[in-house]
């Protein structure tokens, strides 16, 4: 039986999630239950069914939640995400992307539409009360933003409302021209378990120590976490003028420097935003010792790229494993059991801790 997990709504007297969190196999089992068939996922852009009846098939979080499923652009345009497994026998339904009128199981024949409908199946003129609406491909709540794609297996939360709250700040920014490049995207293996990996994003408590080359270009001083319902925002000025958002004057920001908007989405999701365009980091758990980081990269300005708060970032990557696999090994300490927050620089953490406690007591 999971654990039951609590921390202080108040940050000034909290303590963090225990060590038992990361080391607890009910409570990793118990988080892909409570958190990630909760919440949402990225699972890619547009290009992946760029042309008109065209499917794309993918397993979600291979490794930790190895769902089945597709996405799919029928002949009007429509998107769809879809379970990727037929309501026969359970066999997988399209085995290669590329162009598709119809779903066919090649199994036994069982076809449907791009729109996941139940169409014909052979061998079936004598059965009673068929089709019914669970013969039908299951349907995944999908959202777009831009050419981004989101889906939840059961999310308990819109989210409507966190694509709103990061357009409050960068909707000036053209996103629907934000092009992935394959060439400087990468993924890499962390050996630690996921929530660290977040704990460590969550805060710029530790740049001025980690990352030497990334704190001579933000204005440590000035840097702000703001949090919201189900994401929240490191802000990061910089002193240097030279590659900073060309904000426009209605905007909240207008007048700063500002180098890097680094966006959180619960659980496991970051959006980092630069003059040069978005970094998408998703951090995807392999087992509780273990978990692979994809960087994703969206370029808009290729001018600007690899300058500025947005530079080196395989660099200060590295950086970060370094830190992150040294605490997995400090967690599994006898004599370390949980820490304090820093009030001014660990919102953000606070924040996700308090959510992983919410969703994992549900």
């Amino acid at each position: 039986m999971a654990k039951k997990y609590y921390i202080d709504p108040d940050i000034k007297n909290a303590e963090t999630l225990p060590t038992v969190f990361y080391k607890d196999t009910h409570t990793f089992d118990a988080v892909k239950k409570n958190v990630f068939l909760k919440s949402w996922q990225f699972i890619g852009d547009e290009s992946l069914v760029a042309l008109p009846q065209s499917v794309y098939p993918f397993i979600l979080l291979d490794g930790f939640l190895t769902e089945p499923m597709l996405l799919t652009r029928n002949s009007k345009e429509e998107l769809s995400c879809l379970t990727n497994v037929c309501t026969h026998r359970g066999n997988i339904v399209a085995l290669h992307p590329g162009k598709s009128k119809k779903l066919t199981c090649m199994y036994h024949g069982r076809r449907f539409n791009l729109n996941g409908e139940f169409e014909h199946m052979p061998e079936f003129g004598d059965a009673e009360n068929f089709p019914r609406p669970c013969d039908n491909l299951h349907r995944f709540p999908l959202k777009k933003w831009g050419p981004l794609l989101f889906a939840g297996l059961n999310p308990s939360f819109d989210f409507q409302q966190v694509i709103d709250k990061m357009k409050e700040r960068i909707g000036f920014l053209p996103i629907d021209e934000f092009i992935l490049d394959t060439t400087i995207s990468k993924d890499f293996l962390v050996h630690a378990h996921w929530a660290l990996y977040c704990d460590n994003y969550l805060e710029g408590f530790h740049v001025p120590f980690v990352h030497e080359d990334l704190n001579a270009i933000l204005d440590y001083g000035s840097y702000k976490t703001e949090v919201y319902d189900f994401c929240n925002l490191q802000i990061g000025y910089t002193n240097d003028a030279s590659e900073v958002f060309d904000l426009p004057e209605d905007h909240v920001d207008f007048g700063k420097n500002v180098a890097a908007y680094y966006y959180w989405v619960f659980p496991n999701m970051m959006f980092n935003f630069y003059p040069w365009g978005l970094s998408v980091n998703i951090v995807k758990p392999l087992d509780m010792n273990r978990t692979k980081v994809s960087f994703l990269s969206y370029v808009y300005d290729p001018s600007k790229y690899d300058k500025g708060a947005g530079s080196s970032l395989e660099k200060v990557e590295r950086e970060d494993e370094f830190v992150v696999e040294n605490v997995q090994k400090g967690v599994k300490s006898s004599f370390y059991n949980a820490g304090r927050f820093s009030p001014q620089r660990e919102k953000g953490v606070h924040h996700f801790h308090s959510l992983l406690s919410k969703f994992l007591n549900a």
